[in-house]
């Protein structure tokens, strides 16, 4: 039987990776799975090496504590591919880790394509020449990227974004206000602190003052935070101190109930990444924060080469949200920017016109996402 092997190293690669093996296995029921992932791929029957939340570390210093650990699995990775000499290598996202068992085993025989693009249109343009040695072909999520990637002659698939097919625009408003005692007047407000600890370390306490200072203008909000298995224990510890106490979901069902509450009359509060597209796809206006260790910042503020942190922005080539990144991520400047989106319809509107214009780009030509992702994988295979 055809062995692929998938790597995916944090929350949002192991749900791609899921839905990349439900697709392949409607299609092609002979193939076979192993490498890297969490429950959602162990739920498609794909084991995993060990657990993938090892490689869910962000920054430059957060990593180096965890170094000789990330290193040793590196190697066991390595190891692995190597002995089982799957037909081709799925890596996805996580590219501190992945590319480099691309790099590695590549050379060896090994067919790769990396699902995801690197973010080196943002970051250090220059570095495509690298990945260029490393992968094979190149699943991008967004619309500009084709173009970037090969004008550096790497193969590329427009796969379309997978926010597209995550449901969260399918959420129930009514069922989750009767779930969890909320008056149509109450405004659900979400807060999503990221799914790594050390972005959750960093924002939950912002996001705590920022609670205090919204409520006291606005005594109808309650919050409602989705939580990872990540950092669940963080989100509780933190919530225990904040002025109202949190709604805390975790079925995902609960978390789309909970967006189309926020669509009707709430707002979020969210960490900058692909929960922008989350918010965008479900129609909840939001603002987007990030804070990250000064170091860490101060040299990413000399590679950073594009204008917009928020996906959304960037595709819409403007503010549509608003972005409170590093020194502006204060409870001031987040009630400010939060506060508008609670109270002024034309705010809202606005936001909502520019998620339409998202949404529109994100779309790919041909089928849904984890579909176009899975004929480019059987393509390779053939």
């Amino acid at each position: 039987m055809t062995l692929i092997y998938i790597i995916a190293g944090e929350a949002s690669g192991d749900v791609l990776g899921a839905r990349l093996i439900a697709a392949l296995r409607k299609a092609r029921p002979d193939l076979e799975f192993a490498g890297i992932g969490g429950e959602r791929m162990a739920e498609q029957g794909m084991p995993s090496l060990f657990d993938y939340r090892e490689l869910a570390l962000m920054g430059l210093l957060e990593v180096l504590p965890r170094i000789r650990q990330l290193k040793r699995r590196l190697q066991e990775t390595e190891a692995d591919i190597i002995i089982r000499q799957p037909a081709l290598l799925v890596t996805i996202d996580s590219p501190g880790f992945t590319l480099r068992i691309a790099e590695a085993v590549k050379p060896r025989g090994i067919r790769v394509m990396h699902y995801v693009a690197p973010q080196v249109w943002a970051w250090r343009p220059g570095r495509v020449k690298k990945l260029k040695q490393k992968i094979d072909h190149l699943l991008c999520l967004l619309p500009f990227e084709p173009a970037f990637f090969e004008a550096a002659c790497i193969p590329v698939s427009f796969v379309g974004h997978p926010v597209l097919e995550s449901g969260v625009d399918q959420g129930n408003a009514a069922r989750f206000r009767a779930r969890h005692g909320l008056a149509a007047t109450d405004q659900p407000l979400i807060i999503m602190p990221g799914s790594r600890r050390i972005e959750a370390t960093r924002l939950l306490p912002i996001f705590g003052a920022t609670l205090k200072e919204v409520l006291a203008r606005n005594p109808s909000l309650r919050p409602v935070i989705p939580i990872s298995s990540v950092v669940a224990p963080l989100v509780r510890a933190a919530a225990a101190e904040w002025p109202a106490a949190p709604i805390l979901i975790e079925d995902l069902a609960d978390k789309h109930d909970a967006f189309a509450a926020a669509a009707e009359n709430g707002a979020g509060l969210i960490k900058s990444g692909t929960s922008s597209l989350e918010m965008a796809v479900a129609g909840v206006p939001h603002i987007v924060a990030y804070r990250v260790n000064p170091i860490t910042a101060a040299i990413a503020r000399r590679l950073i080469k594009v204008p917009h942190a928020s996906l959304v922005n960037l595709l819409c080539a403007r503010e549509v949200v608003p972005e409170c990144i590093q020194e502006n991520c204060t409870p001031e400047k987040l009630t400010g920017a939060l506060l508008p989106l609670l109270q002024s319809a034309a705010s809202i509107a606005a936001q909502r016109q520019g998620f339409a214009e998202t949404l529109a780009k994100l779309r790919a030509p041909e089928g849904a996402p984890s579909e176009a992702a899975a004929k480019a994988v059987l393509a390779a295979l053939a």
